[in-house]
């Protein structure tokens, strides 16, 4: 793994979205103010995050599959086994992946979690998806641009307001990417859960987190002139290529894998 930098000062005072999702994946790496909004969320949530997180190991073994050697993971969150580079080198041992969050515990953690397989590489850089410059420049210092790589962004976006351009946002990083690349996205949502829209909603902003929930129609934009794969943008328990399919249940996320014309 690249050494990262110096990680900045983690504020205790505020709960942060990576290390509430921590705690409903059923990790330790998180404090009090994270517990507490963790803890007034609907029991669905947990569930939800679990079912959002095995779409995540199902797309990323997928594309790895299918000859994606580099990712570029934004939102990363606290490392929680397995993580995404150890999913795909698996598969392609000398796979390079980049992690990149906001959140200074995330970098804590990965420099002693995210190890790599012996023949691929690991990065971090510490760094918020509004700033996708700052991203872009770092990332390309460690993966070929030149080829082609996949963009994740797992339960990220919901978290970018209207007023701070998510799909603007968006488009400049898959912009950045060459042809026959992969943006992964997953997005939360109460489609299939409307009766939970304020009480999530609620929780959230007493935590001072900004939440933005989007509708199906709301997320296709995302999506905008790439190439969707089947089975298109559906909820995270109907997204499988290979094995069995994941048990019938309602979700909290639409999830979409793109490829790149």
């Amino acid at each position: 793994m690249t050494a990262p930098s110096s990680p900045s000062r983690i504020d205790t005072s505020k709960p942060h979205p990576a290390r509430v999702y921590d705690w409903l994946l059923g990790g330790k790496d998180n404090y009090p103010v994270d517990q507490e909004v963790a803890e007034k969320l609907p029991p669905e949530a947990r569930h939800n995050a679990m079912r959002n997180r095995a779409f995540m190991h199902r797309a990323a073994a997928w594309l790895a599959e299918n000859g994606i050697d580099q990712f570029l993971d934004i939102g990363t969150g606290i490392p929680t086994r397995p993580n995404l580079h150890q999913i795909v080198q698996r598969i392609v041992p000398s796979a390079r992946v980049a992690y990149a969050d906001n959140d200074p515990i995330v970098l804590r953690h990965a420099e002693a979690l995210l190890v790599s397989s012996p023949e691929g590489a690991t990065d971090y850089i510490e760094a918020d998806v509004r700033d996708p410059a700052a991203i872009l420049d770092h990332a390309r210092t460690f993966l070929d641009f030149d080829r082609p790589l996949a963009l994740s962004m797992i339960a990220l976006m919901h978290f970018i307001t209207d007023e701070e351009d998510p799909y603007g946002l968006t488009r400049t990083l898959v912009d950045a990417l060459p042809s026959g690349s992969y943006l992964v996205l997953s997005h939360g949502t109460t489609d299939e859960h409307p009766h939970l829209a304020t009480s999530v909603k609620n929780t959230y902003r007493k935590g001072e987190i900004p939440l933005r929930m989007r509708t199906r129609a709301e997320i296709e934009p995302f999506f905008e002139g790439l190439e969707l794969v089947d089975p298109g943008l559906v909820t995270a328990t109907h997204w499988y290529r290979t094995g069995p399919a994941p048990a019938e249940e309602l979700s909290g996320f639409y999830v979409g894998v793109a490829r790149i014309p």
